[in-house]
């Protein structure tokens, strides 16, 4: 029997025709501009501090939005003004690059200021941005590539979010599906010395081997859930707290590659004869939260190994060396972000190292 045809993103979205804006509390509504930089992420630090976080979006985060590989301000964002022209509530709807995917994306984020909750604002807004989300995922429709694919719509929310928010999203259609727990290491603690067995090298992160280290990144967390391969665009996106200095591959010194389309076909990005990279580690350097976190920290943003590389010791090489290289930077310590249903068993990788969790955020979605 042939399984059941699923029904085109275009009928499954169920896209409003029109978007518009809210009217609860008065404001008044338009799209972000960069101009907007400074008010908006302090608009974000408000919400964020009313929340109880103690890590913050910087100004650089809130302004690489604007070149985010997939970013169109008058379609996808949203801002309240009140009579003084003070921002007060934003959203703002995030799509992907949708080359070699198998899942349609978006996710909301958005907020609205301490002084204004409570008057319906913050419905309003979800319901503009879920409308928002819908349409941008049945604009996939007239992509035969496309249009079976199944699709998400997600919303992050922190452990230290208040419950409200949860019962606003819960209301909305949205569902909890993934637990992620945020870790630290303290560095004053013994780090063990893991080394590799030849032809595997770990080596600097370099401009030469950025595709070949994207393409390892893509094989690496191909069996990761919810994981879509990241095209150079998005790969190189959202980079203003990398720390190249942190940050490290391995290689197998026994292949070169013979150009990159053998591996993802139509990819031809990675010259012939460049090393074949393996594991990476990929970390961050958010110095404008030390200060209210009250302690220093580098941060490992992205560890992975290819697939046919694991059990062989690459990824605790590559973290072992990054926490010892963040001491001798003088961080008191290690940080890092995980899946805590992670197909390859990190969290325990994680745990043995001396990991232990200090906070954490579920995603909430909704599935079309």
């Amino acid at each position: 029997m042939s399984p059941p045809v699923r029904a085109t993103i275009g009928d499954r979205a169920a896209a409003p025709s029109a978007l518009p804006p809210p009217t609860a509390g008065g404001l008044t509504w338009r799209p972000w501009t960069r101009a907007d930089v400074p008010a908006l992420t302090a608009l974000v630090r408000a919400v964020q501090e009313a929340d109880g976080r103690d890590w913050f979006t910087s100004a650089d985060e809130t302004a690489e939005s604007f070149d985010a590989p997939v970013f169109d301000a008058d379609a996808d964002t949203l801002v309240g003004l009140d009579a003084t022209g003070a921002l007060l509530a934003y959203a703002w709807v995030e799509r992907f690059p949708t080359d070699g995917v198998d899942l349609l994306r978006a996710t909301l984020v958005g907020g609205v200021h301490p002084t204004r909750r409570g008057e319906g604002i913050g419905t309003q807004l979800l319901a503009w941005a879920m409308g928002r989300a819908r349409q941008a995922l049945a604009a996939s429709d007239g992509d035969p590539r496309l249009a079976g694919l199944p699709a998400r719509i997600s919303v992050e929310v922190v452990d230290s979010d208040p419950p409200e928010r949860r019962d606003l999203l819960r209301a909305g259609g949205f569902e909890p599906v993934r637990y992620y727990a945020n870790l630290l290491r303290d560095l004053a603690a013994p780090v063990p010395a893991v080394g590799l067995e030849p032809p595997l090298r770990l080596v600097p992160w370099t401009d030469a081997l950025e595709d070949a280290t994207r393409l390892a990144r893509n094989d690496a967390f191909r069996d990761h859930w919810g994981s879509q391969p990241r095209t150079p665009e998005s790969w190189r996106a959202h980079r203003s707290s990398f720390a190249p200095g942190w940050s490290f591959v391995v290689v197998d010194e026994s292949v070169r590659y013979p150009g990159s389309e053998h591996e993802q076909p139509g990819d031809l990005t990675v010259p012939p004869g460049t090393p074949y990279v393996v594991g990476l580690h990929r970390a961050g350097r958010y110095e404008h939260d030390w200060a209210t976190q009250g302690y220093t920290a580098g941060y490992t943003e992205l560890l992975g190994v290819r697939r046919a590389y694991r059990g062989r010791r690459i990824a605790v090489a590559l973290l072992t060396h990054a926490m010892r290289v963040y001491a001798d930077d003088g961080m008191q310590h290690a940080e890092l972000d995980v899946d805590t249903d992670n197909p390859t068993g990190a969290p325990a990788l994680y745990a043995r190292l001396g990991y232990t969790k200090s906070d954490g955020s579920t995603l909430y979605a909704i599935e079309l």
